[in-house]
């Protein structure tokens, strides 16, 4: 089992930036069969894929709205991700979750499904 722990939520005014952490503990694995990310989900809408981030190599993928805007890096030594997020909407507010995907497939992290989720962090940006 691996447990995951986010931090960082919070509210802030749109244009704003928040930066997301998540620690992994528990049964963590070698960096070649790791992947961590964050999903998010919104009153009445279905979690949505955010970003990924491969533990080997440190390669990402991204949901389209938030290229240019998020930001996804690890710190492999703490078994911790990174989200940092600038330029935040109204439509960002959601609860976003940690996940981790052990031995990910290569290709797109976003069409692959996690095995672990965290409990998850509330964001709220406003208007």
């Amino acid at each position: 089992q691996v447990q995951l722990v986010e931090s960082g939520g919070g509210l802030v005014q749109a244009g704003g930036s928040l930066r997301l952490s998540c620690v992994a503990s528990g049964r963590t694995f070698s960096n070649y069969a790791m992947a961590m990310g964050w999903f998010r989900q919104a009153p009445g809408k279905e979690r949505e894929f955010v970003a990924a981030i491969r533990w080997s190599g440190g390669s990402t993928n991204y949901a389209d709205s938030m290229k240019g805007r998020f930001t996804l890096s690890r710190d492999n030594a703490k078994n911790m991700v990174y989200l940092q997020m600038d330029s935040l909407r109204p439509e960002d507010t959601a609860v976003y979750y940690c996940a981790a995907y052990p031995f990910p497939r290569t290709g797109d992290l976003g069409s692959q499904k996690p095995t672990y989720w965290g409990q998850g962090t509330q964001v709220t940006v406003s208007s």
